[in-house]
């Protein structure tokens, strides 16, 4: 598919991470692959996450497919810009078509994003996930590529005064190795796996981020940080 949209896109993103200061710490990039179908399962801690990843995957020469909920792309300003960089709107109440259009773009090769948690998880632990992940996976024959991104919640996530400044901070993601799952896989325990790498994954990009997380808000609890207590993990 023709990207008209997408490269100008990207140059505006990539002056507004040099605008912030944002210190990026890319691993994993050898586990996208070159070329052909894949998705990008990723846990959510920040509106920008989707943006930060699509631009950890830039040096792979790809672009990633984002889905994201309805609401954006009724949005005046948002929506011509999503449907341009070809992202796959996600009508909630509308399930079945949004399978169809990843499954689609999946199928012609394209890297598809998702977050399987569904919303922003306001504890930035990883929530439980819903399957569409695991089920595209298994439907379009394509591997899940378990995606950490940590420290944009610094920026801006629910629940917390943006912060748009030059700060300055640092990002982290991280592609894990990827995983396969056969067609007549168990989807439950699918998730299981999927959801069991992601938070190992977490831990240990947590593990070594540069920034102290004791009595911050934007920590979970488990590090010391003052975020609310995940519901149920």
């Amino acid at each position: 598919m023709a990207d008209l949209v997408y490269p100008p896109v990207v140059v505006v993103i990539k002056s507004f991470w040099k605008y912030l200061g944002l210190r990026f710490t890319f691993s994993g990039e050898e586990n996208i692959p070159q070329e052909g179908g894949a998705i990008l399962a990723m846990n959510h801690v920040g509106y920008l996450d989707f943006a930060i990843v699509g631009t950890a995957v830039l040096p792979k020469k790809r672009y990633v497919r984002f889905m994201a909920k309805k609401e954006i792309f009724d949005n005046k300003l948002a929506g011509p810009l999503m449907r341009g960089m070809h992202h796959i709107n996600v009508d909630r109440s509308n399930g079945s078509a949004s399978f169809v259009a990843a499954l689609r773009a999946l199928r012609k090769g394209e890297i598809v994003g998702i977050f399987p948690e569904g919303t922003i998880s306001t504890s930035f632990e990883i929530k439980g996930l819903k399957s569409g992940a695991v089920r595209l996976a298994m439907a379009a024959g394509v591997p899940i590529i378990p995606t950490i991104v940590w420290g944009s919640q610094r920026v801006w996530t629910k629940g917390v005064k943006k912060d748009l400044l030059r700060n300055s901070y640092p990002i982290t993601v991280a592609f894990s190795e990827p995983l396969y799952f056969a067609k007549d896989c168990d989807v439950e325990e699918g998730e299981s796996q999927l959801r069991s790498v992601l938070v190992s994954l977490l831990h240990k990009v947590q593990e070594v981020y540069p920034d102290n997380h004791q009595g911050q808000r934007w920590a979970p609890v488990r590090l010391g940080g003052t975020a609310p207590a995940p519901l149920n993990l």
